[in-house]
């Protein structure tokens, strides 16, 4: 395994440790070598000649490289290239959501506010790539959400995929991620949040169904307005 140093002399940043060299370099060849989740990577002893650092240093490495998902440890087997999910982010966000004392919503409002600003921002893209479409899940979709609502029941998980199938057409993947690590958070701390109310249930359920229309009618502003009527009890509740 060849790797670089990639540490330039004459530079007046803090220097770095053995432990962050490491990191640095183990990326690097994740990248260099095109290497995709499920790879596998040199061996403990064959990182420590390479890089020219400590053992403890490697293992140093590797604990904040599995904590981030980007290195996976197989008991046995060897190092191998994580899945490099959001799930570091989201468990930070999750976190940093609950250490606000005096204000348990705080965190839950700033996620929702993000969603919100997403979907807008996708307004174009996603009516675009929904024009003219039809999509028989999407279809039973939004029939189950009025359904489930109608009964005041709730219907994470329908909501859920609702959001993502809509994305998956669209050729940016990272909004579908984005979407999914915000969903995740979502689904983690609304039981904070009392039972929401019939007609909330039912407003944000219409809502699926205009923005769907929307959608394969190509009309942004429709869209826009529906987005806003999907998150309009939610943020009420919230404030």
């Amino acid at each position: 395994m060849q790797m670089s140093r990639g540490v330039m002399a004459g530079l007046t940043t803090t220097p770095m440790t053995q432990s962050s060299t490491a990191i640095s370099e183990i990326k690097n060849y994740i990248l260099t070598k095109s290497l995709h989740p499920g790879d596998a990577l040199p061996t403990e002893s064959q990182l420590c000649a390479d890089l020219g650092v400590s053992r403890s240093s490697v293992r140093e490495a590797v604990r904040t490289l599995v904590a981030l998902d980007i290195v996976e440890v197989r008991h046995g087997h060897g190092m191998f290239v994580g899945q490099v999910s959001m799930r570091p982010m989201v468990e930070s966000l999750i976190f940093k959501g609950l250490l606000n004392p005096g204000d348990d919503h705080r965190g839950l409002r700033d996620i929702v506010e993000v969603r919100l600003t997403l979907d807008n921002a996708l307004a174009e893209p996603v009516t675009h790539a929904w024009h003219n479409r039809q999509d028989p899940e999407l279809d039973t979709l939004v029939d189950k959400i009025e359904h489930l609502a109608s009964q005041g029941k709730l219907y994470t998980d329908q909501d859920r995929r609702f959001h993502t199938r809509l994305l998956e057409p669209l050729d940016n993947h990272l909004y579908l991620h984005l979407t999914e690590a915000f969903w995740a958070i979502h689904t983690l701390t609304v039981p904070l949040l009392d039972a929401p109310k019939l007609e909330d249930l039912t407003s944000t359920a219409k809502a699926h169904r205009a923005m769907l229309q929307a959608a394969r009618t190509g009309n942004i502003p429709a869209y826009h307005q529906a987005i806003t009527q999907h998150y309009t009890p939610l943020l009420a509740v919230l404030t």
